[in-house]
Protein backbone atom coordinates (compact mmCIF):
# COMPACT_ATOMS: atom_id res chain seq x y z
CA UNK A 1 0.00 0.00 0.00
CA UNK A 2 2.76 2.46 0.99
CA UNK A 3 4.69 1.51 -2.14
CA UNK A 4 1.69 2.35 -4.33
CA UNK A 5 1.34 5.78 -2.65
CA UNK A 6 5.03 6.49 -3.30
CA UNK A 7 4.64 5.41 -6.94
CA UNK A 8 1.61 7.69 -7.40
CA UNK A 9 3.49 10.55 -5.76
CA UNK A 10 6.45 9.94 -8.08
CA UNK A 11 4.19 9.94 -11.14
CA UNK A 12 2.49 13.14 -9.95
CA UNK A 13 5.85 14.85 -9.36
CA UNK A 14 7.11 13.69 -12.76
CA UNK A 15 3.94 15.07 -14.42
CA UNK A 16 4.39 18.41 -12.66
CA UNK A 17 8.06 18.53 -13.68
CA UNK A 18 7.17 17.80 -17.33
CA UNK A 19 4.46 20.46 -17.34
CA UNK A 20 6.97 22.90 -15.86
CA UNK A 21 9.51 22.03 -18.55
CA UNK A 22 6.93 22.59 -21.30
CA UNK A 23 5.91 25.89 -19.75
CA UNK A 24 9.57 26.94 -19.51
CA UNK A 25 10.03 26.12 -23.22
CA UNK A 26 7.08 28.34 -24.10
CA UNK A 27 8.42 31.09 -21.82
CA UNK A 28 11.84 30.72 -23.47
CA UNK A 29 10.22 31.88 -26.70
CA UNK A 30 9.42 28.87 -28.87
CA UNK A 31 6.20 27.88 -30.55
CA UNK A 32 5.06 25.17 -32.96
CA UNK A 33 2.16 25.91 -35.30
CA UNK A 34 0.42 23.11 -37.23
CA UNK A 35 -0.51 24.32 -40.72
CA UNK A 36 -3.57 23.14 -42.68
CA UNK A 37 -4.84 23.55 -46.22
CA UNK A 38 -7.88 25.85 -46.34
CA UNK A 39 -10.74 26.10 -48.83
CA UNK A 40 -14.13 27.79 -49.03
CA UNK A 41 -15.68 24.70 -47.40
CA UNK A 42 -13.37 24.86 -44.36
CA UNK A 43 -10.09 23.69 -42.91
CA UNK A 44 -8.53 20.67 -44.59
CA UNK A 45 -5.61 18.30 -44.11
CA UNK A 46 -2.48 19.14 -42.18
CA UNK A 47 0.27 20.11 -44.62
CA UNK A 48 3.16 20.89 -42.29
CA UNK A 49 4.49 22.83 -39.35
CA UNK A 50 5.99 26.23 -38.67
CA UNK A 51 8.30 26.51 -35.68
CA UNK A 52 8.81 29.99 -34.30
CA UNK A 53 11.60 31.09 -31.98
CA UNK A 54 12.35 34.41 -30.32
CA UNK A 55 15.82 35.62 -31.21
CA UNK A 56 18.03 38.64 -30.66
CA UNK A 57 17.06 40.02 -34.08
CA UNK A 58 13.33 39.16 -34.00
CA UNK A 59 11.23 36.06 -34.64
CA UNK A 60 12.70 33.24 -36.66
CA UNK A 61 10.09 31.18 -38.56
CA UNK A 62 11.22 27.68 -39.60
CA UNK A 63 8.71 26.69 -42.29
CA UNK A 64 8.18 23.07 -43.38
CA UNK A 65 5.19 22.60 -45.68
CA UNK A 66 4.19 20.19 -48.43
CA UNK A 67 1.47 19.90 -51.09
CA UNK A 68 1.76 23.61 -51.92
CA UNK A 69 1.50 25.09 -55.42
CA UNK A 70 5.06 25.67 -56.70
CA UNK A 71 6.30 29.26 -56.58
CA UNK A 72 6.31 32.24 -54.26
CA UNK A 73 3.62 32.75 -51.62
CA UNK A 74 2.69 35.67 -49.39
CA UNK A 75 3.17 34.79 -45.70
CA UNK A 76 1.48 36.81 -42.93
CA UNK A 77 0.23 36.97 -39.37
CA UNK A 78 -3.55 37.57 -39.38
CA UNK A 79 -5.74 39.10 -36.66
CA UNK A 80 -7.66 36.10 -35.29
CA UNK A 81 -6.82 32.53 -34.28
CA UNK A 82 -9.53 31.11 -36.52
CA UNK A 83 -8.74 29.45 -39.85
CA UNK A 84 -12.37 28.72 -40.69
CA UNK A 85 -14.18 29.80 -43.82
CA UNK A 86 -16.54 32.76 -43.58
CA UNK A 87 -18.93 34.56 -45.91
CA UNK A 88 -17.51 37.67 -47.56
CA UNK A 89 -19.77 39.62 -49.90
CA UNK A 90 -22.16 36.65 -49.92
CA UNK A 91 -19.50 34.06 -50.88
CA UNK A 92 -17.86 31.55 -48.56
CA UNK A 93 -14.15 32.40 -48.48
CA UNK A 94 -11.26 30.24 -47.28
CA UNK A 95 -9.87 31.26 -43.86
CA UNK A 96 -11.77 34.57 -43.87
CA UNK A 97 -12.50 34.11 -40.14
CA UNK A 98 -8.80 34.91 -39.55
CA UNK A 99 -9.50 38.55 -40.39
CA UNK A 100 -6.99 40.86 -41.99
CA UNK A 101 -3.26 41.28 -41.55
CA UNK A 102 -2.17 41.89 -37.96
CA UNK A 103 -1.92 45.70 -37.75
CA UNK A 104 -2.09 46.77 -34.08
CA UNK A 105 -0.81 50.28 -34.89
CA UNK A 106 -3.62 50.74 -37.46
CA UNK A 107 -1.19 51.77 -40.21
CA UNK A 108 -3.45 50.47 -42.96
CA UNK A 109 -0.30 49.86 -45.04
CA UNK A 110 1.36 46.79 -46.47
CA UNK A 111 5.09 47.59 -46.37
CA UNK A 112 6.90 44.29 -45.81
CA UNK A 113 8.61 42.78 -42.78
CA UNK A 114 10.95 45.74 -42.20
CA UNK A 115 8.68 48.58 -43.34
CA UNK A 116 6.42 50.90 -41.39
CA UNK A 117 3.23 48.99 -42.19
CA UNK A 118 1.39 45.97 -40.78
CA UNK A 119 3.31 44.05 -38.13
CA UNK A 120 1.87 40.89 -39.69
CA UNK A 121 3.90 41.28 -42.89
CA UNK A 122 6.43 38.43 -43.10
CA UNK A 123 8.99 37.57 -45.79
CA UNK A 124 7.48 35.59 -48.67
CA UNK A 125 8.15 31.85 -48.87
CA UNK A 126 8.74 29.71 -51.96
CA UNK A 127 7.56 26.18 -52.73
CA UNK A 128 9.80 24.05 -54.94
CA UNK A 129 8.62 22.14 -58.01
CA UNK A 130 7.43 19.29 -55.75
CA UNK A 131 5.32 21.66 -53.61
CA UNK A 132 7.64 21.63 -50.61
CA UNK A 133 8.64 24.66 -48.57
CA UNK A 134 11.72 24.34 -46.36
CA UNK A 135 12.66 27.87 -45.39
CA UNK A 136 13.66 30.10 -42.53
CA UNK A 137 12.45 33.69 -42.48
CA UNK A 138 13.05 36.48 -39.98
CA UNK A 139 10.46 38.97 -38.71
CA UNK A 140 12.57 41.65 -37.00
CA UNK A 141 9.64 43.64 -35.56
CA UNK A 142 7.86 40.75 -33.81
CA UNK A 143 8.18 38.66 -30.66
CA UNK A 144 6.37 35.48 -29.56
CA UNK A 145 3.95 37.43 -27.35
CA UNK A 146 2.63 39.23 -30.48
CA UNK A 147 1.38 35.91 -31.89
CA UNK A 148 -1.03 34.84 -29.14
CA UNK A 149 -4.59 34.77 -30.45
CA UNK A 150 -3.54 35.19 -34.10
CA UNK A 151 -3.15 32.95 -37.15
CA UNK A 152 -0.37 32.30 -39.63
CA UNK A 153 -1.47 32.52 -43.28
CA UNK A 154 -0.06 31.45 -46.65
CA UNK A 155 -1.50 33.08 -49.78
CA UNK A 156 -1.78 31.64 -53.30
CA UNK A 157 0.41 34.27 -54.93
CA UNK A 158 3.63 36.11 -54.17
CA UNK A 159 4.09 39.33 -52.27
CA UNK A 160 5.53 42.61 -53.55
CA UNK A 161 5.27 44.25 -50.07
CA UNK A 162 3.17 47.12 -51.41
CA UNK A 163 -0.48 47.98 -51.91
CA UNK A 164 0.00 48.79 -55.59
CA UNK A 165 -0.79 47.51 -58.18
CA UNK A 166 -2.83 45.07 -56.04
CA UNK A 167 -3.76 45.43 -52.36
CA UNK A 168 -1.80 43.57 -49.68
CA UNK A 169 1.10 42.67 -51.94
CA UNK A 170 -1.04 40.84 -54.48
CA UNK A 171 -0.97 37.49 -52.65
CA UNK A 172 -4.62 36.78 -53.34
CA UNK A 173 -6.49 33.76 -51.98
CA UNK A 174 -5.69 32.12 -48.65
CA UNK A 175 -4.47 28.54 -49.17
CA UNK A 176 -2.95 27.47 -45.83
CA UNK A 177 -3.49 28.55 -42.25
CA UNK A 178 -2.36 27.76 -38.73
CA UNK A 179 -4.21 28.90 -35.62
CA UNK A 180 -2.09 30.28 -32.77
CA UNK A 181 -4.12 29.91 -29.59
Amino acid sequence: MEQRKRARRSVALWTIACAGALSAAADAGTLEIPMHAVEANGVGARIGTVRVEDGAKGLLFDVELERMPPGEHGFHIHEHADCGAKAQDGTMTAAAAAGGHYDPRKTGRHAGPTGAGHLGDLPAIKADGEGRVNAQVLAPRLKISDLKGRSLMVHAGGDNYADDPKPLGGGGARIACGSIG
